[in-house]
């Protein structure tokens, strides 16, 4: 599996908190990792020239 990263990743990643921006961070090394880790939640971008195209949804959870 190759992995790119858009060129906005990070312009939009300093828009984000310390906390956000770390969450981000472990969820692309994590995904880099183990792509078939069960805990990551991937999405077929539609209407896309690609059919291999996917993004993936990281989520922050405030207790």
């Amino acid at each position: 599996m190759q992995f790119r990263i858009s060129d906005t990743f990070t312009d939009s990643l300093t828009r984000l908190t310390a906390e956000e921006q770390k969450t981000v961070k472990t969820t692309a090394l994590d995904l880099q990792v183990n792509p078939a880790n069960p805990g990551l939640q991937f999405y077929r971008i539609e209407r896309c020239k690609d059919k291999n195209f996917w993004s993936i949804r990281v989520g922050v959870i405030s207790v």
